[in-house]
């Protein structure tokens, strides 16, 4: 018997493969390092011992069952031939998209540094960004992203589209410097002077917000070249993180309110914030609340002015300021269950009189409250305002409590961290991913996690070498950040952002 099939018929052994191959696309990622795999499995395949041996067993299965003649097997081995060699053809096109990405990621990093530096030269206090906004919203526009400017005063939020609709994923980056005048010796140093409450001063990017700003920059720009992907992705450069001037809005909470999170309706969103106090190449995160609500208060005592050699003759709101602080520390030293969250109630200025020999009539104080739990926040404010109109009473003075919301809570949902942990893990190594406690710091960031699940975590910005206690700290004029830290940074907030649509 003479089996006999036409020559074009070895085109269907070519496209049998790649078919296979294609369909597993759909169930496979390109995040489950499938460049090695695949590689490994084309070097497999060159190695002519592994040819030999399943010529072997396909040649005698065949010979064995159904019996053919010579012809046959020779039909068979010019198939088989096809058929390996369309194999590389299938890892190509297979690992394509992962290999663009990886490529653009490296493409990007020299670009996110010049672009960092540049944004470091030239610092904008908050509701102040206009020249870093434009930057961005021309850097956005020039990728064929739609831009929307003005956001919250200064905000601009970029929208990307894949090739199919799903989900929608945001990306935060806040853009605003600080009243610090910079100490570094660096070439790209910030030597630029403004007005802060009326006085001048230097401006210096002493948080990193420079950092986040170029991250998502290149985030863009990757994802831009990359559109394979199902769903959209929001890219949100946020004014006035640090809070905005007296007597103004703006921040998160204005970009909430102003319908950031609509149009397309938001799913989910990541943020992340350099850390001078951890190693570059590492992430620290948090499920839950992962930094403190911060609020603003003051307090101002009325008492009776005097001579100061007659105290008696007067109320003195400086001792009575005293007890005043004195009592708020008891809140959390005996109100407040530690062993639950971390609480925190600090008076940073108080002021009073102008002379030495004159016992003033009033006095003010103006302090933060930090608090990570929602009724241990409700607890604190309670109990201040019991105790300042108390301890002033008691003294034969009067006194004011005001207390101004800063930022909410930053918490992490459980949920979507679990599920965005081997994500994490993955792009940073399984060792980098670290579980911290939680910070009494504060961000803004939290008004957009009190409408869709966020995750908030830290980046890694202090040289190997340099021990990460002796880091300088965040808003100081010695505040560094090492560039090589950025590209960590693009690589999690790509992979966050396209594992979540997918997922």
């Amino acid at each position: 018997m003479t089996l006999k099939l036409p020559p074009q018929s070895i085109y269907v052994f070519r496209i049998i493969p790649i078919l296979i191959m294609k369909i597993g696309w759909n169930f496979l990622s390109f995040r489950q390092s499938k460049n090695n795999i695949f590689k490994m499995l084309y070097n497999i395949f060159k190695f002519r011992y592994f040819h030999n041996f399943i010529k072997k067993i396909f040649f005698q299965l065949f010979k064995k069952t159904f019996k053919m003649r010579f012809n046959f097997i020779v039909m068979l081995k010019r198939y088989y031939k096809a058929f390996i060699k369309s194999f590389p053809l299938c890892f190509v096109i297979f690992s394509s998209f992962g290999q663009d990405l990886k490529r653009s990621i490296s493409d990007v990093e020299s670009k996110v540094i010049k672009w960092r530096h540049h944004i470091h030269q030239n610092p904008e206090l908050s509701n102040r960004e206009f020249k870093t906004a434009e930057l961005v919203a021309n850097h956005l526009k020039g990728l064929g992203i739609k831009v929307k400017t003005g956001v919250a005063h200064t905000g601009v939020v970029g929208i990307l589209e894949g090739n199919k609709p799903g989900k929608v994923v945001a990306l935060r980056a806040d853009m605003d410097a600080l009243p610090v005048t910079e100490r570094n010796n660096l070439p790209y140093k910030s030597n630029v002077i403004s007005e802060y409450n009326g006085k001048k001063t230097g401006v210096m990017h002493a948080c990193g917000h420079d950092t986040h700003v170029a991250i998502l920059m290149g985030v863009a720009e990757v994802l831009s070249e990359n559109r394979n992907f199902s769903g959209t992705i929001k890219f949100i450069f946020q004014p006035a993180e640090e809070g905005y001037p007296e007597g103004e809005t703006g921040g998160a909470s204005l970009m909430v309110e102003e319908g950031v999170l609509k149009n397309p309706d938001v799913d989910a969103i990541f943020g992340l914030h350099i850390s001078s106090g951890l190693h570059v190449g590492k992430i620290e995160y948090k499920p839950g609340g992962a930094m403190a609500s911060s609020q603003r208060f003051v307090i101002d005592v009325i008492g009776k002015q005097s001579h100061g050699s007659s105290p008696w003759m007067g109320v003195d709101p400086i001792v009575v300021s005293a007890q005043i602080i004195n009592g708020l520390q008891t809140i959390i030293s005996r109100n407040s269950e530690l062993t639950k969250e971390g609480a925190v109630v600090s008076v940073g200025s108080i002021h009073s009189g102008i002379r030495f020999n004159i016992i003033p009539e009033s006095a003010q104080m103006i302090g933060t409250i930090r608090t990570l739990d929602k009724g241990m926040k409700e607890l604190i404010n309670k109990r201040m305002s019991e105790l300042v109109e108390n301890i002033s009473t008691a003294y034969g003075a009067s006194a004011k409590l005001k207390i101004t919301e800063g930022a909410a809570i930053t918490y992490n949902d459980p949920d979507l961290t679990e599920k965005m942990l081997p994500t994490l893990k993955r792009v940073a190594g399984e060792k980098n991913v670290i579980l911290s406690k939680a910070q009494t710091g504060a961000e803004d960031f939290s008004y957009f996690q009190e409408k869709v699940p966020g995750l908030y975590f830290f980046l890694g910005g202090t040289p190997t070498l340099v021990p990460e206690k002796n880091a300088p700290s965040h808003h100081t004029p010695d505040f560094y950040v090492d560039d090589s830290a950025l590209i960590l940074g693009v690589k999690t907030m790509i992979n966050l952002a396209l594992d979540f649509l997918k997922n």
